[in-house]
């Protein structure tokens, strides 16, 4: 699908700020509601609109620990990847889940409310994951841009 300067418009608004309502977003976007909401719905059938969501700070909720584990899986198995990645899904404290080319297979982000949580959850839930050859763990001590938008 491409995308003209309305569409953009549209959706540089939505990255701004993605839980204005219709109307206050056509206004911003120089359109009116009803074709707002019309370009919307294009822009998600076309799959380059994937949705809203709420971010949560995990952080003032009281989940004060981050950490990044990259995963070296044990590929002699051939199932390794997909047995891996089952088992991730069940830990309640992974937020996200990455697979890779390279060196790095999968990398998870897990949170934690302290250290002494973080190393529960490392050794009862994260080292008894199937098919680990090798774990590198990276704590987060800041995040400086997050971001999922580009120039339109």
């Amino acid at each position: 699908m491409q995308i003209d300067d309305t569409d953009r418009r549209i959706l540089r608004q939505l990255l701004a700020e993605p839980g204005l309502a219709t109307a206050d977003l056509a206004l911003r976007a120089g359109v009116t509601a009803a074709t707002c909401w019309r370009r919307i719905e294009k822009l998600t059938q076309a799959g380059i609109l994937k949705g809203q969501h709420a971010v949560v700070d995990w952080r003032r909720l009281g989940w004060a620990v981050e950490v990044s584990l990259r995963f070296t899986l044990d590929k002699t198995n051939p199932r390794a990847f997909d047995e891996f990645l089952v088992a991730a899904r069940e830990v309640p404290e992974v937020i996200e889940i990455q697979t890779f080319l390279g060196r790095v297979d999968v990398r998870l982000d897990v949170i934690a409310r302290d250290m002494r949580h973080y190393q529960e959850i490392y050794r009862e839930r994260i080292l008894t994951l199937p098919h680990i050859a090798d774990i590198e763990s990276l704590m987060l001590v800041s995040t400086i841009k997050e971001t999922g938008s580009l120039a339109l």
